[in-house]
This record gives C-alpha cells, sequence and structure tokens, in this order.
C-alpha cells in the first residue's frame, strides 16, 4: 500500500481493508472507536467524509503503522502527520544515543538494530560470531538480514536447527507482511521460502525457538529479545527494532565472555 495508491484510491477503502485486514466487523470496529457503526459504513462507502481526527481515532484502534497512517490522510485530503528523518539528522541525536547505548549495554551478546524492511542500520562487535564466514555480497549494504541467515552462502550452513529457525523467521516476516500490508516485506517472505533449507513441521517446544550456531569448534544456542521506540512519532525512529541474540545456556555465556 504505497503513497501513490493512497492519493489515487478512497480512505473508505482503504479503512475497509484494515478493519478486514485485522479481522473486524463494522461493529466491532465501531464499538471499539466509540462511533456508530452507521457512520462508519458511511466513512467506508464513500457517503460521509471522515475529518482529519476521526482518520487518525480510526488508525489507532487498527493499529495502522504510522507510515499507512500517512497514506489514509492522503486519502482521506489531508496533509501527512508523521515526518521521517535520516538517522544522521541533528533531530535524532537523541535515538542515536539511545541505540548506541543499547547495543554497548548488550555486549558481549550480539545486537543489530534493523528497519522494517530487515536492513541493517547497526551492530555491535559481537555480531561478527553470527556472521563469520557469510559471502562479501552478502553483508555489503544495505545488507538484510534474514536473507543473511537464511541464504545457503550466509549464515544458514552454520545454523545447527536450521529447519525449525527458518520456520520461525519465516512465520514471523509472513506476519508482519500480512499486519503492514507492506508489499516488500511480502516479496522478501516470498524471496525466502524459495530458499532451500528444508521444512519443520513438528510442533514447537520449549519456551521459545532458540538459534543453534556453529563457531568454530563451539555450539552456541540463543534466545532473541527485540526492542523498539514504542512511543515514536518519526517514521524512521518508530520503525527501527533492536534484535539481541542472549545465551540460552551456560556454555554459550562462557563463550560470549572469553570473546569479549
Amino acid at each position: 500500500m504505497t503513497s501513490a495508491l493512497a492519493r489515487d484510491g478512497h480512505v473508505g477503502d482503504l479503512l475497509r481493508d484494515w478493519r478486514q485486514r485485522r479481522r473486524l466487523s463494522q461493529l466491532d470496529l465501531a464499538s471499539e472507536a466509540g462511533v456508530s457503526s452507521r457512520h462508519l459504513s458511511f466513512v467506508e462507502t464513500g457517503r460521509a467524509r471522515p475529518s482529519r481526527e476521526m482518520v487518525l481515532h480510526l488508525a489507532e484502534q487498527l493499529e495502522v503503522p504510522l507510515r499507512e497512517r500517512n497514506d489514509l490522510l492522503l486519502a482521506a485530503g489531508f496533509a501527512p502527520l508523521y515526518g521521517r528523518r535520516a538517522l544522521d539528522d541533528p533531530d535524532m541525536a537523541a535515538v542515536r544515543r539511545a541505540i548506541d547505548l543499547v547495543l554497548a549495554a548488550y555486549e558481549p551478546y550480539p545486537a543489530v538494530v534493523v528497519d522494517r524492511s530487515w536492513q541493517l542500520v547497526a551492530g555491535n562487535s559481537s555480531v561478527a560470531l553470527l556472521t563469520e564466514g557469510a559471502a562479501e555480497e552478502l553483508l555489503a549494504p544495505p545488507a538484510n538480514v534474514l536473507r543473511l541467515s537464511l541464504h545457503p552462502d550466509g549464515v544458514a550452513p552454520r545454523i545447527l536447527n536450521l529447519p525449525q529457525w527458518r520456520r520461525h523467521v519465516l512465520h514471523r516476516l509472513d506476519r508482519e507482511a500480512h499486519l503492514t500490508g507492506d508489499p516488500q516485506l511480502r516479496a522478501l517472505h516470498e524471496e525466502l521460502a524459495a530458499l532451500p533449507g528444508g521444512t519443520d513441521r513438528t510442533p514447537p517446544d520449549g519456551i521459545a525457538v532458540p538459534l543453534r550456531i556453529r563457531a568454530g569448534d563451539d555450539v552456541l544456542s540463543f534466545l532473541g529479545t527485540v526492542t523498539t521506540f514504542g512511543t515514536a512519532v518519526d517514521l524512521t525512529a518508530a520503525e527501527l527494532s533492536i534484535e539481541a541474540f542472549l545465551p540460552a545456556d551456560p556454555h554459550t555465556a562462557e563463550v560470549l565472555r572469553r570473546f569479549r
């Protein structure tokens, strides 16, 4: 769903698409938003023109990402609300400091910063443990960390539970593509799903899917965590996430302490 499509489309059509994507009826959304289902129906069919405040209110109830909220505003005839600044913009200094602080705090555990498309923005020194031996073209900017992890010329040959990890990555990416409506994420999912690596159809066990990877003569096991800027109103900050890999067993913790 692009801004060009938003200008050509009708805000009611886009709102209906988001409502159906969230699997809500008109009555469900109307109840959650505190509006009449009749008015919501009129908005979706174009019989009523929503105010700027109503567009934003419905978008909030539908958990529409900020980028797509701009599209809704454009389709309704209003200016976009959420700006986008480059990370090197002076106004983003606080965000850069926060990123540096979090990456340093995770040492000696690997952590990366990625954008919505899963392109690598930054990483700490321990990431080298994960990417060792990967092809240079997969590491060259803008490196995509999911492609890097599942590609046969990337990290995939060293992942001991590749079918299990591959299922986890593809499931998460598929869900993000569905929730955001982002065609780039959908295309990435199709690309990665076509890569070799096997399919694990066994039910998951334990508390989380680990990443078990060979590092020299060692086998390291990690559990992933995600940190986001939950109150961001800038698109760049809102679409960043910090993916950290924490040791899942004492042996991995000890190896990482020695690496540091």
